[in-house]
């Protein structure tokens, strides 16, 4: 596919999940990034200031969009919907997840402080995730920058790392499908088994193929692999910073396959 530079960056996180960016930052940042176009996914909440699929924001157009985490059983996976309709499927699935995600950060947060016998600045609120809380550790007296809390405290089978619940990848990928015009596999070489991964896409709209992973040989051969599927299964591509921070247009979609995307989204 051709190196082009991104016509959209569809894939951002704010301050309703575990961004840094407010709505009415995302404009700014967006024409710092050179995109005139983003979409905002935020974890497993659809924004509560964002009054449409699609609006335009100071000149920008901002897509409503979710990021839901799904188990899919061999791993957990996460699926992007974009030009969001809230439905009762999606409210209840949110409202299941955000409660228990409270519930899951409150316990990390106290294994946390139990531990290092430090006192962190935390509020337990919708959206909150664990880069809230590494933030909170790094910016506490503990010995611990963001990166070092989650390899050493709250990542994945860490000391202070404590399980939620999600639902399953057809419930979830079944709420998408009532709610959004175009749902998508999130990064699927974030999983340990991207060929897996990249199977369950093939019953979605869509492959987020443009994501900031680094550049490997490894990560080369996989994309070869997810043209195929994505050929084969006659999926969209999609794409995007996953900024978590306020740089958009780090990558996305050329303009080709945002056209693509976009005819799926009346207002695009």
């Amino acid at each position: 596919m051709p190196d082009e530079p991104p016509a959209a960056d569809l894939h951002v996180h704010t301050t309703a999940s575990d961004g840094v960016l407010t709505v009415p930052e995302l404009a700014d940042a967006a024409r710092d990034g050179g995109v005139d176009v983003v979409a905002v996914t935020d974890h497993d909440r659809v924004h509560p200031d964002l009054s449409a699929p699609v609006q335009t924001l100071d000149g920008v157009t901002v897509i409503r969009g979710i990021e839901l985490r799904v188990d899919a059983g061999d791993q957990r996976l996460d699926l992007l919907g974009y030009g969001l309709e809230p439905t009762e499927g999606i409210e209840t699935v949110t409202s299941r997840i955000q409660r228990d995600r409270k519930r899951r950060g409150a316990e990390i947060v106290s294994r946390v402080e139990d531990r290092l016998d430090v006192d962190l600045d935390v509020e337990l609120k919708e959206g909150i995730g664990r880069p809230t809380i590494a933030r909170a550790i790094e910016a506490s007296d503990a010995p611990y920058d963001f990166e070092a809390a989650f390899a050493e405290l709250i990542g994945d089978g860490r000391p202070c790392y404590v399980e939620r619940w999600v639902p399953s990848f057809s419930a979830g990928a079944d709420v998408l499908r009532e709610s959004c015009a175009v749902v998508a596999l999130a990064h699927p070489f974030r999983y340990a088994d991207p060929e897996s991964a990249l199977e369950r896409a093939r019953e979605l709209d869509a492959v987020e193929r443009f994501y900031p992973y680094g550049g490997t040989s490894a990560e080369r051969e996989d994309r070869a692999l997810l043209d195929r599927v994505a050929a084969d299964a006659d999926l969209l591509v999609t794409g995007g910073s996953d900024a978590h921070d306020r740089t958009l247009g780090v990558t996305g979609p050329p303009s080709a396959e945002f056209e693509a995307f976009a005819a799926r989204l009346p207002g695009v």
